[in-house]
């Protein structure tokens, strides 16, 4: 089998595990089926989520490092059977709050965890000439899932009920992502693409681009970034954890609202392909500053589309585009300016920032709706954060070697 061959079946890998995993964006169908059968108020609904994401950012710290050392394999696998248990034993809760944030929110969110920085972590070695653009393709699949399972899963939910919806869907999460997890590999030591060369500037002395994360932590450009993916992540997340919610309380039938979730999910998927190309072309910073500037002015203009369905769908599609672009600009950025050599582990620090962000964004819109009865009060701050953002993005610059001893 030609080499070429492995790095797409690895790409194939990458999806398989990834649409799995992007059914925690579908958790907004979740929340109006749990405030009505089990009492939950919009803020329990948005802890469980924010449980999830936070435990997700954290697990990767240490799913980063051991898949640096074992491999993507046996860690996606090791993610896939703990993503699938947490499921399955939410079906067994009889719906109480603390067991479903315990067995949803931290033992699935540590699934996720294990399992999501496997694939980026082997693409990104397997395409050092295509970078962006496989960022984009291999996180792409956590988008397309969040449309996938929202259908599925409100499906389940009227077909069966909710508890036993997490059941099935337990199944198919443990059965698929430990199937996309055997085709994860690392390509072999010193290899690259026929026909390819590294630049000149990293052809001399490779290894002055790998920082080990010790390094890389002193140095401001990882700060510059992980404030920035703090923004745009809690931004997305606030709207993806309270879009179907937000469209019924603006007026719109609970089928048009679900519609506008399906529009995010498919958008937040090509916004990972579009920007991880775009940036490949135009660079890293110049895509950042676009994104954060279109999300925040979106972020401010949502507050009034949400009672029809044309223009909540022109802003989920809006959000959701560029929402996706950070999960595919943040590990291409964290691989340019940090190495690949430590890509994994460094990459897991670096989206801690998005573990803050998903406590922040949710947990914002849940409390100011239970406070205020409106959204508004959430989607304004985010705004701001989002142009705080580009503000920062445009004065990034690369670390150079050495750079963090002087810190």
């Amino acid at each position: 089998m030609k080499l070429l061959g492995n790095r797409w079946f690895v790409v194939t890998g990458a999806l398989i595990v990834q649409v799995c995993l992007g059914a925690i964006y579908s958790w907004s169908v979740f929340v109006n089926p749990l405030k009505e059968v089990f009492s939950y108020t919009t803020t329990q609904t948005q802890m469980i989520f924010s449980l999830a994401l936070a435990t997700f950012a954290l697990t990767m710290i240490f799913a980063g490092r051991l898949q640096d050392k074992k491999g993507p394999r046996i860690v996606a696998t090791l993610g896939g059977i703990v993503l699938g248990a947490g499921y399955l034993l939410a079906s067994l809760t009889d719906g109480s709050f603390p067991l479903i944030a315990l067995t949803v929110g931290v033992i699935g969110g540590a699934g996720i965890g294990l399992s999501y920085v496997c694939p980026i972590a082997a693409c990104v070695k397997w395409f050092p000439d295509k970078r962006g653009m496989v960022t984009g393709l291999a996180v792409a699949g956590f988008g397309a899932g969040a449309w996938l399972f929202a259908k599925v899963a409100s499906n389940f939910i009227d077909a069966y009920g909710l508890l036993t919806s997490f059941k099935y869907l337990g199944i198919i999460f443990m059965l698929a992502v430990v199937a996309g997890a055997q085709l994860l590999r690392n390509p072999p030591a010193g290899w690259k693409p026929t026909g390819w060369n590294p630049p000149e500037s990293h052809s001399a002395d490779s290894s002055k681009q790998d920082f080990e994360w010790r390094d890389m932590i002193k140095l401001k450009q990882f700060w510059m970034l992980w404030i920035m993916f703090v923004f745009g992540a809690a931004a997305g997340l606030l709207v993806i954890g309270i879009l179907k919610p937000y469209g019924v309380h603006s007026g719109l039938s609970a089928a048009a609202a679900a519609n506008a979730v399906g529009v995010l999910a498919l958008f937040n998927g090509a916004g990972r392909i579009v920007w991880g190309t775009v940036s490949d072309k135009i660079g890293r910073k110049n895509a950042m500053t676009l994104m954060f500037l279109l999300q925040g002015i979106m972020m401010l203009a949502i507050i009034n589309m949400g009672s029809t369905e044309m223009t909540l769908s022109i802003a989920a599609a809006w959000v959701g585009f560029n929402f996706g672009g950070n999960l595919a600009l943040f590990p291409s950025t964290t691989a340019d300016f940090f190495g690949i050599k430590n890509v994994g582990m460094n990459y897991g620090l670096m989206f801690t920032a998005y573990g803050v962000a998903g406590i922040a964004g949710p947990i914002l819109a849940g409390s100011v709706f239970d406070i205020t009865g409106s959204y508004m009060w959430a989607f304004i701050p985010a705004g701001i954060a989002c142009l705080i953002a580009a503000g920062i993005s445009f004065g990034l610059k690369p670390p150079h070697h050495g750079a963090a001893k002087s810190t």
